[in-house]
């Protein structure tokens, strides 16, 4: 199994911090295999439920009476989303359990869609649960599990594509894993949406990669009105297979561009969805430098503090930096990303940064050393880059 770094958040926060904890993230990225990790180690024990399951989900047709019974254990609740009348009672066995001296340690939920579950949650149980989100592997945890970043790249983070014997099983996994969701999640999460419409829709996202959003232009294309394209996109985020990178505005006494970015965010998603089953298919396809740029953002994003906010910045005039990172309303950050060993960094970017006054500028490339470029930025690994990151204080 390969370590999770947000395992001792997670354990932290449950154990000291709050009564109930919300993990969050797409399917098959690990949620249920951290969860069990846990919830065998409890110190009071666990009990796991899984609402998918008819046994589990007949548990609870007396949610109130079942779980209140099971204090002082730990209760893991996946799959959340399917049973959203249980967080009002949650409220009442929580204000129970604190009343009788059990501060913490209550509840592990598990969900995939995390605007629903926000939602829901945070109208019964304000002041009582902690939000976590889990994405698929990314830099630092495979480089501490032996994997190669190029096998990483490839196949993306979820766990059974990464891991599998071989390419051609890594690939099927994903055709597997993007069939499901269009045939399992779309109905449940939007019933009326057209999954075939929507595939369609992701492609086209995986072709744009990194490209500034045109709603219209997708919207023609799909033959269907542009607020259309914008709920579409808004539930693929919503099940987080898709960012929006919104650009940083600042009044600098130059034209911006103002539209936001659009990313699938697992590299191997954006493979599947383009017919690469290998590493040399994805070197010789157009989409390679959107790809690598895409994927060391999910990473470095991910590693981040989480009082710091990502955006892009663009000028009329071309001065760009493909990730700025930002605390509060300064800029702290800037990063370019180039798929070469030998980084070649733009005037443009090192313009971006006068601009902003940004005095950390890195270049991240597929290699492992750091040394110093034009425009006063410094070359750098990605996972130096993210552990860096993760270790800044928040």
């Amino acid at each position: 199994m390969i370590d999770r770094r947000i395992e001792s958040t997670l354990r932290h926060r449950l154990s000291s911090v709050v009564p109930a904890a919300v993990l969050l993230g797409p399917r098959q990225v690990g949620k249920t295999t951290l969860a069990r990790r846990v919830a065998d180690s409890w110190p009071t024990g666990a009990v796991y439920l899984d609402m998918e399951r008819p046994a589990d989900r007949r548990r609870l047709d007396d949610a109130d009476a079942y779980l209140r019974a099971q204090a002082p254990k730990l209760v893991v609740i996946d799959e959340i989303h399917r049973v959203p009348e249980l967080f009002a009672i949650l409220r009442g066995v929580i204000d129970d359990r604190r009343a009788q001296g059990q501060r913490f340690g209550h509840f592990l939920l598990l969900g995939s869609a995390s605007l629903d579950l926000m939602q829901q949650s945070s109208e019964s149980l304000a002041g009582r649960v902690t939000y976590l989100d889990m994405n698929p592997v990314d830099g630092p945890e495979a480089a501490a599990a032996g994997i190669e970043p190029d096998a990483l790249w490839c196949r993306g983070g979820f766990p059974d594509s990464l891991l599998a014997h071989d390419d051609r099983g890594s690939y099927e996994w994903r055709l597997d894993f993007i069939r499901s969701y269009l045939e399992r999640d779309v109905p449940m999460f939007a019933p009326r949406m057209p999954s075939q419409t929507l595939s369609r829709l992701w492609t086209m996202l995986a072709h744009l990669q990194g490209g500034l959003l045109n709603a219209s232009q997708l919207a023609a294309s799909l033959g269907v009105a542009s607020p259309t394209v914008g709920r579409y996109i808004d539930l693929l985020a919503d099940l987080q297979l898709v960012r929006r990178l919104q650009p940083w505005s600042a009044n600098v006494g130059k034209r911006l561009v103002k539209t936001p970015k659009v990313y699938v965010r697992d590299s191997g998603i954006v493979h599947a969805l383009l017919g690469l089953g290998d590493l040399d298919a994805v070197l010789g396809h157009p989409v390679v430098g959107a790809s690598y740029e895409g994927f060391v953002l999910e990473t470095l994003i991910g590693a981040s503090p989480p009082n710091v906010s990502p955006h892009f910045y663009r000028t009329s005039d071309g001065s760009e930096i493909d990730l700025l990172l930002v605390q509060g309303e300064r800029p702290i950050m800037a990063i370019e990303v180039k798929r070469s060993t030998a980084p070649a960094i733009s005037r443009g970017f090192g313009l971006a940064c006068d601009d902003l006054n940004v005095e950390q500028r890195w270049a991240v490339y597929p290699g492992t050393e750091r040394f110093a470029v034009r425009q006063g930025t410094q070359a750098v690994g990605l996972v130096e880059l993210a552990q860096r990151l993760a270790q800044a204080p928040s």
